[in-house]
């Protein structure tokens, strides 16, 4: 199994002649200030069988992008409450997750739809990716929770955890500031990735967004992973298109 990091929470999975994307976006929201890092058109990164969605949010699921690259009858997985928007955007082939559902994708490749909590009450999964005897597993861009001990009984040890490290919190019209992250602090995501087991922590979701006081990313993301993971979790801060063999 093969992960490469795409920008911002993207990841790409091959296994043998199958591959799979995940959250993979060409844009950030012009609410959010545009991207701070370089986005490039998916074909970039090669070929896809399937893709995976974990949430619709604008930054994770980005329908004009995977037509461009890919048509409009790749298998596209979301959860089962996005079905509607994926196919109102040009979509043929939407099939709606439901937790604990899996999904077999091509060759020995499947997708298990897993536990996630958004950090604005949005329905959102984990996706765990299997093939070959390796497993990893993306939590998009999910906050702390308590389904971490339950998510590594049921499917652990992970051989990767693609967690999001930035800690975001957000101002946004309309809405009570609450000064709380609604994502996972780099110190959250290698206590997430300790407990899933993960041999493995590949952190997303960082780089591209920093739009205060709308969004506001957590400082010194990449000094706090490496203290915090320092002789408890194996750490590889992957590049965008930047590739990793578990």
């Amino acid at each position: 199994m093969r992960i490469q990091r795409f920008p911002w929470a993207g990841i790409r999975i091959e296994a043998g002649d199958t591959s799979v994307v995940i959250d993979a976006v060409t844009r950030i929201p012009a609410k959010f200030g545009g991207s701070k890092e370089p986005m490039f058109p998916l074909e970039t990164f090669g070929r896809t069988d399937a893709v995976l969605v974990t949430h619709m949010h604008e930054d994770h699921f980005d329908p004009e992008a995977i037509i461009a690259a890919y048509g409009p009858d790749i298998p596209v997985y979301v959860p089962e409450q996005g079905v509607e928007a994926a196919r109102a955007a040009g979509l043929r082939r939407v099939t709606g997750s439901r937790i604990g559902a899996a999904y077999e994708l091509g060759g020995d490749v499947t997708a298990t739809a897993a536990l996630s909590v958004d950090g604005v009450g949005d329905p959102q999964v984990a996706w765990i990716v299997e093939a070959g005897g390796r497993r990893a597993i993306h939590c998009g861009d999910t906050l702390w929770h308590g389904y971490w001990w339950s998510i590594a009984a049921a499917h652990g040890p992970f051989d990767a955890a693609c967690l999001p490290v930035n800690g975001a919190v957000l101002e946004l019209p309309g809405r009570i500031p609450s000064g709380q992250p609604i994502c996972l602090t780099p110190e959250q995501a290698v206590s997430a990735a300790a407990v899933l087991q993960a041999g493995v922590l590949i952190p997303i979701h960082y780089g591209a967004i920093h739009h205060p006081p709308i969004y506001r990313e957590t400082p010194d993301i990449a000094a706090r992973l490496e203290a915090a993971a320092a002789g408890r979790v194996n750490l590889n801060l992957l590049r965008p298109g930047e590739m990793l063999e578990v």
